[in-house]
């Protein structure tokens, strides 16, 4: 069970991953293609960013490859754990976020990460998060339960109660507390995957990564041709303000990377090329619109 970690391994899983995601979104955007950006880290480590903008089906997608290191971890990652407090660290992860062209297509997020923390003379402290979430505009039912039924597969060889319990964190942390809402229908969140070993733990990993373009990529083949006028467009880009929020105010991986001297155009690759914000703004009472509200940005049960 004590395992030590292979840090090679899981970077060259990740650089692949990157890959093979930005091939699968390519073929199904028919049009334009990622623009690989390479960097360096001033203090320490580099990455590689893949952009794609005004595709015929993606109106932005960032695919982002990343691997840290430093002397010292920043403040979001210490100040829930102490111990990590004067290690040396390093942290590779991929991440992505979809922002479609049309509005019946959901924006979709995924991540997976390790992260380590050494110390001579002591044992490494190691983990393993990430996991994948949907935010439709439009909700439609058969398209959730796909998306969580193929969460759940990601998670069945690991045990039965794995998809429950990270279903349930991913409700939890994927919730703006100012607006008291989810930011949409969940999907997995896990981390400080240690406790099944590096091994089984790396497997998850894959697991959940090799997972996503299988929930994704079927949504957006049945949606990507429907027909939405101003209306439908004008809500997306309200609703992606959410998105926003989220990311600037809770979101740890944009707290760590900001903190840490990371490289602020890939950690703000996320945010969508264009949105609004309109002031107490309300849907129609049994409008599409409303229905998002009344129905969809309720957590429950999928499958």
């Amino acid at each position: 069970m004590n395992q030590q970690p292979d840090l090679e391994a899981v970077k060259k899983y990740l650089m692949g991953l990157q890959k093979s995601i930005c091939s699968a979104l390519e073929n199904e955007d028919g049009k334009e293609v990622f623009i690989a950006d390479e960097w360096q880290r001033e203090l320490g480590g580099g990455g590689k960013s893949c952009v794609l903008t005004n595709g015929a089906v993606f109106e932005s997608a960032g695919v982002n490859f990343s691997h840290v290191f430093g002397d010292s971890l920043p403040a979001s990652a210490t100040a829930h754990r102490p111990e990590l407090a004067g290690r040396t660290f390093q942290a590779m992860g991929v991440s992505l976020v979809i922002h479609p062209c049309n509005p019946y297509v959901p924006t979709s997020h995924a991540n997976v990460r390790f992260f380590i923390a050494e110390k001579d003379g002591e044992d490494p402290i190691w983990w393993f998060g990430g996991g994948f979430d949907l935010t439709p505009y439009y909700g439609f039912d058969e398209d959730v339960i796909h998306w969580h039924q193929t969460a759940r597969q990601a998670c069945d060889p690991f045990g039965d109660d794995v998809y429950a319990k990270y279903k349930q964190w991913c409700d939890e942390y994927f919730y703006l507390k100012h607006r008291n809402e989810p930011r949409g229908v969940g999907g997995l969140f896990f981390d400080d995957l240690n406790e099944w070993g590096f091994e089984k733990s790396l497997q998850f990993m894959q697991s959940i990564a090799e997972h996503y373009t299988k929930a994704y990529l079927p949504i957006v083949k049945k949606r990507k041709n429907t027909n939405f006028g101003d209306r439908e467009r004008d809500f997306q880009l309200y609703r992606r303000g959410r998105y926003v929020e989220f990311n600037l105010v809770y979101d740890r991986g944009t707290l760590f990377g900001l903190q840490s001297g990371g490289r602020t155009e890939s950690i703000l690759m996320s945010m969508p090329p264009l949105v609004k914000w309109r002031y107490n703004w309300q849907p129609e009472k049994g409008s599409a619109e409303a229905e998002l509200y009344d129905k969809y940005l309720k957590p429950r049960n999928w499958v």
